[in-house]
């Protein structure tokens, strides 16, 4: 899936975003910087099931993701990103349903998690850099009727996140303390990536 259509202009300075999030590609866009979109097939849930952390979990889904798109795109430069939140020992990706997202944010109300978001870049077939960051957010004691609300307010939106909230939207209201880089609990730790871009001289200075 393409979905910029500056690709392919100045293939040695080509930045591509292996990822369908329109947040992620928001962030990039508002930051000024220039780049297209591929969406990669990567098998999320086997590399979560397979991970021994929440950690592992977003860096080996953020590298694989960038890998699955440089191997056929060698000249450009791939960001990869992933985020896994992490409550207790029990790791969440987006919900695949209404009744999964109540589920997630039943096991979140009045309780501490963690949001490991990862960033990865991919150059020529291989992994260049990686970085991340570990948010945490505690979210309030809310009621089922408040819960009930939300979800019905939220919409589809539910399903797009894990522990089925927006932290840049109506999910902000479910939360009493958050600790962390803003950015990362969107989905992507966007100044370090801008960091590494320009000493690559991927996005100018």
């Amino acid at each position: 899936m393409l979905a910029w259509d500056n690709f392919g202009r100045d293939a040695m300075n080509t930045l591509i975003l292996a990822s369908g999030s329109p947040t992620r590609a928001k962030m990039l866009t508002a930051a000024g910087v220039t780049f297209s979109t591929i969406v990669p097939q990567v098998d999320e849930l086997m590399l979560r099931a397979q991970a021994k952390d929440g950690a592992a979990a977003a860096r080996a889904i953020a590298e694989q993701k960038a890998l699955a798109v440089s191997k056929t795109h060698l000249d450009a430069w791939v960001i990869g990103a992933d985020q896994v939140l992490e409550v207790g020992t029990t790791l969440l990706g987006k919900p695949g349903t209404w009744a999964e997202a109540r589920s997630q944010l039943t096991l979140l109300r009045g309780r501490t998690h963690r949001l490991v978001t990862a960033v990865a870049v991919a150059h020529a077939g291989a992994i260049t850099w990686h970085h991340m960051e570990s948010p945490s957010l505690t979210a309030r004691t809310f009621t089922d009727e408040a819960l009930d609300d939300y979800v019905g307010r939220a919409g589809d939106a539910v399903l797009g996140s894990p522990g089925a909230y927006h932290f840049e939207g109506l999910g902000a209201s479910l939360f009493d303390e958050v600790q962390g880089d803003y950015f990362s609990i969107l989905g992507l730790p966007l100044l370090p990536l801008l960091a590494y871009l320009r000493t690559q001289a991927v996005i100018s200075a």
